[in-house]
């Protein structure tokens, strides 16, 4: 076997040629990467996508692909789409648990300056 051939190329059982689509994205410490995005999406399917995108965003496609495919495999029915749900329901109850803090801090504010007020009278 060739150590040199890409972790998508030996994920297949294939020869890696010189101009594989995938050995710039998937290299060969790294086959998890590949086999995920494999499971969800399929070689074949990954391959069209990265030929039809100019080289320079291919690396940022696949490394979406990548984190979908995890997403997926973790939660098959809602994918990434669960984790931003809660990500969202996250950051609405921080907003909501800032702006009762803020306030609280008001009405402190009031209490202590109305305090300092009737001392001075």
């Amino acid at each position: 076997m060739n150590p040199k051939r890409c972790a998508a190329c030996r994920y297949l059982r294939r020869r890696c040629p010189k101009d594989c689509v995938f050995s710039p994205y998937f290299p060969p410490n790294n086959p998890e990467k590949f086999a995920c995005v494999h499971r969800i999406y399929g070689a074949g399917n990954v391959s069209k996508m990265l030929q039809q995108l100019p080289v320079q965003t291919r690396a940022e496609a696949v490394e979406s692909l990548c984190f979908e495919a995890t997403c997926r495999i973790e939660d098959p029915v809602y994918g990434c789409v669960g984790m931003i749900s809660l990500l969202q329901t996250q950051i609405q109850k921080t907003k909501n648990l800032l702006a009762r803090t803020q306030a609280e801090i008001t009405v402190a504010q009031i209490k202590h300056s109305q305090n300092q007020h009737s001392e001075f009278m």
